[in-house]
């Protein structure tokens, strides 16, 4: 519903603008997001399988739980971008309000909490190799992380506003993924954003250097050399 209401109000998914005009990444992209959704939806395709019959148990009431937080996060953050993006005075600014000021992307904390949770809820049924269907939300949580998701994004937008000392002082006390107040994020250290919040040296591969005072009078006094 979401997708639908975008491309009616954008009359295009920018997204495809490089494929549209070579049917064959076209057909590898439709083909890859065939299995990307069979894949995740594995737990659900075994619940469904199962003979059921099964008492309603702890796992549900946590799976669904994830479940529903996950889908409300999403739709919530995804929802408020949309507006951000539409208000003209927002033009080439980043997204930093509502849930966007506690996760660079909350969109998809929760898709994996969401998918997380369908898993937890289909452990009743599960049993021998069938629990092997965890590969569904572990393939989209990879993907998410390190293919198509957060990394295109960072890099995007450190591209754009690398340069800017609000956008990295925005980065540098904003959670990548999971929620957290600014004012408890920012001041952890580095080895515990890496380890527990998965600030990846990978999302900042694009980030501009910063060039300190010094750093910059030292430029001058090497471009002062080079004259002379």
């Amino acid at each position: 519903m979401f997708l639908l209401m975008r491309i009616l109000n954008w009359g295009e998914d920018r997204r495809f603008d490089e494929m549209r005009g070579n049917m064959g990444k076209l057909v590898v992209f439709w083909t890859f997001q065939a299995v990307w959704v069979w894949t995740v939806s594995l737990p659900v395709t075994f619940v469904n399988a199962s003979n059921g019959g099964r008492l309603f148990q702890p796992a549900d009431v946590i799976g669904w739980t994830m479940w529903v937080a996950g889908f409300l996060i999403e739709a919530t953050a995804d929802q408020q971008k949309l507006s951000f993006k539409n208000c003209q005075e927002n033009k080439g600014k980043w997204c930093d309000v509502g849930v966007w000021k506690y996760s660079r992307h909350p969109n998809y904390f929760g898709e994996m909490l969401l998918w997380w949770g369908v898993y937890v809820a289909s452990l009743p049924v599960l049993k021998g190799a069938e629990y092997l269907v965890i590969f569904g939300p572990v393939f989209l949580t990879l993907l998410l992380f390190f293919v198509s998701g957060i990394p295109l994004l960072e890099a995007s937008a450190d591209q754009k506003y690398g340069n800017l000392g609000a956008y990295r002082h925005y980065k540098k006390t904003t959670s990548p993924l999971i929620l957290l107040p600014r004012g408890v994020y920012g001041y952890l250290p580095k080895w515990c954003k890496t380890v527990f919040f998965f600030e990846f040296p990978l999302y900042s591969r694009n980030l501009p250097q910063e060039t300190t005072v010094w750093d910059r009078v030292k430029s001058k006094k090497k471009n002062r050399k080079s004259i002379d």
